[in-house]
């Protein structure tokens, strides 16, 4: 049977089949413009300098994934850019075009074209190149076999699952060099990422048959041993006790080998103030296994910082702030800092202590803030103390807090309250990016309570919830739902309790078509805070490309003081979504179905 032997970088005629292997790992991939390049710069260099240049364009005349392919890979294609190209060097890469062609699209799974090339010279001696290309039936996988070896077999098929799963190229696919390459390392990755950290492939094989069209793919694992963790092994710490890191260490010796754990592990020293990077690093050795050491490496923050920065967000307009901190308080690692952000007119000082021996922060700090939207003012100053730990995926945090608040609006007669609050707070986030999610959810809970005469003018309590769920319905679609209730549970007026404390709704992260924070108790054109608070949304997205999405949505929402006189607020809208350098931009247009009102906003970042 005639055929063609396949290799990534060669095609090579009168075989009746072609077996590739490979035994690499993870899987390298060798680009056929790095090869090319390579071979026209020797020839350029073996050429030499020629007073004759060659002038001349390239027309490619194919279908638009494989022009696009040639465009940007093929030499003669790319070297048209050059003005130093000699007469000489251009008869070579025209010469070498065919073989070129059909290394590249065999790497599209393109392994019958028919290449013609023809060059024409006008009257001003430049020359045309057109390219043209038919590259045949695009080869499809016929079958995938994967096979497994060592550990996993008995230990946990769970893994095993995981790498099939992982593993993207399914019969029925067109094959391509990419999808091959990039299927293979995302099945290793899933087997290492937990027990298996030194799995290795152990043969790799396609079996193209170019008369048929079709690729038959196998692959075996070695899973190899069960690796444990050790010890941590820190280094890089000059300024800063090197016991810090093992107080937010979460890994005990002993623990299964697991790169969520070592995500986590790095999480909580990079959430640290004394650290600008953190890198981790474990011993793959099959040999040794048990209890491989961690190899920790920070970089370290001076004493003193100073951060500054400007923005704009639709709820709040312009704002500046700045942040000073020292980490050396009493030359025991304590860390003080200072923020003042011009959106509020707010600013905060705080003196922590470094993490105990189980994680916790202790702090004590101080606040003031002035905020003025919707005809009300409200002066808020804080003082308190707070414990808090990080761990895993969840922020806990107790606190002590007096608050004393003045509030202004357009009746004479400005309000105040007094309460000191122990209170509670935990946010948990269980989703599977953090900062671009698509399936998961990110839920914060928060209650605290106060009792009159104890430092405080009316005896309340307080409980608020939000939540946020995602749900990815294809690889491009997925819907976003947020809840959120507050309430505060008081047999007083409202304005006996810090006002803000109390609830109040409407803008970007809330409901969109009304203003920040316009939905309240209305009273004399002044949006008052109240007990109450509800607010819901549902969100479809669509992403056009990876980077680029829109969405529709529908907002609703309700505040009162009694919540038997709460009147519902609707909205919907339309947005644009930007997965940027610097997190995910929202821009979004609401439409208040009950003030008839349209509304832009624009947020960056996830909500909390």
């Amino acid at each position: 049977m005639a055929g063609r032997s396949f290799d990534p970088l060669r095609v090579l005629r009168g075989l009746a089949d072609f077996r590739w292997r490979r035994t690499a790992s993870p899987v390298p991939r060798v680009t056929p413009r790095v090869r090319g390049a390579a071979l026209v710069l020797g020839a350029l260099g073996a050429f030499g300098a020629s007073p004759a240049q060659a002038k001349y364009t390239v027309d490619i005349d194919a279908q638009r994934s494989v022009k696009s392919l040639l465009k940007d890979h093929l030499d003669l294609s790319r070297f048209a850019k050059r003005d130093d190209v000699s007469d000489d060097q251009f008869e070579f890469l025209v010469t070498a075009a065919p073989k070129d062609v059909r290394d590249l699209v065999a790497t599209d799974g393109f392994f019958t074209p028919v290449v013609r090339t023809d060059v024409t010279t006008d009257g001003d001696g430049k020359r045309k190149v057109k390219l043209s290309v038919d590259p045949g039936p695009q080869t499809k996988v016929a079958s995938v076999q994967l096979h497994f070896t060592g550990a996993v077999t008995t230990e946990d098929p769970t893994q095993e699952n995981a790498a099939r799963f992982a593993f993207s190229v399914n019969e029925g696919d067109f094959f391509t060099q990419g999808s091959w390459d990039d299927a293979k390392n995302a099945a290793l990755r899933a087997l290492q990422s937990k027990r298996y950290l030194g799995a290795k492939i152990t043969r790799s094989q396609a079996r193209i048959n170019p008369r048929t069209h079709i690729a038959d793919l196998s692959v075996t694992f070695d899973s190899g041993p069960t690796f444990t963790l050790g010890k941590l092994d820190v280094s890089g710490t000059k300024r800063y006790p090197a016991w810090i890191i093992d107080h937010v260490n979460p890994i005990q010796p002993g623990e299964v080998y697991d790169v969520a754990r070592i995500n986590e592990l790095q999480r909580q020293v990079q959430n640290m103030p004394y650290y600008a990077s953190v890198a981790i690093d474990t011993d793959s050795d099959v040999n040794k296994p048990n209890e491989t050491p961690l190899h920790v490496k920070v970089s370290e923050y001076p004493y003193n910082s100073i951060r500054y920065g400007v923005g704009y967000a639709t709820d709040t307009g312009f704002h500046i702030q700045g942040a000073y901190s020292y980490l050396d308080t009493f030359g025991h690692a304590y860390p003080i800092s200072g923020r003042l952000d011009q959106t509020q007119q707010y600013g905060r000082v705080q003196l922590a202590m470094p993490p105990d021996s189980h994680g916790w922060v202790n702090a004590v700090f101080g606040s003031y803030t002035i905020t003025d939207v919707s005809s009300t003012k409200i002066y808020s100053g804080r003082v308190g103390v707070q414990r808090s730990r990080s761990r895993q995926n969840i922020d806990t945090t107790f606190s002590l807090t007096f608050y004393d608040d003045r509030l202004t609006q357009n009746l004479p007669n400005p309000s105040t309250a007094r309460a000191l609050v122990p209170a509670w707070s935990w946010v948990r986030r269980d989703v599977d990016d953090p900062l671009f999610p698509r399936r998961g959810n990110i839920i914060r809970a928060e209650a605290g309570f106060a009792v009159k005469g104890v430092m405080s003018d009316q005896t309340f309590a307080r409980l608020y919830t939000n939540a946020q769920q995602y749900v990815p319905i294809t690889k491009n679609d997925l819907f976003v739902f947020r809840a959120e209730f507050g309430d505060v549970f008081t047999g007083g007026v409202s304005n006996t309790v810090p006002a803000s404390l109390l609830f109040r709704a409407g803008g970007a992260n809330s409901v969109r078509g009304y203003s920040y924070p316009s939905i309240g108790n209305n009273v004399a054109g002044s949006i008052l805070p109240t007990k109450y608070m509800m607010t819901g949304s549902s969100e479809y997205q669509h992403w056009f490309t990876h980077d680029w999405g829109g969405a529709v949505f529908f907002d609703i929402g309700a505040v009162a003081d009694n919540w038997s006189e709460r009147v519902f607020m609707p909205g919907v809208g339309v947005g644009a979504r930007w997965r940027s350098p610097v997190g995910p931009v929202n821009v979004d247009l609401g439409y208040g179905l009950k003030n008839k009102s349209i509304k832009p906003y624009l947020t960056l970042g996830i909500a909390f």
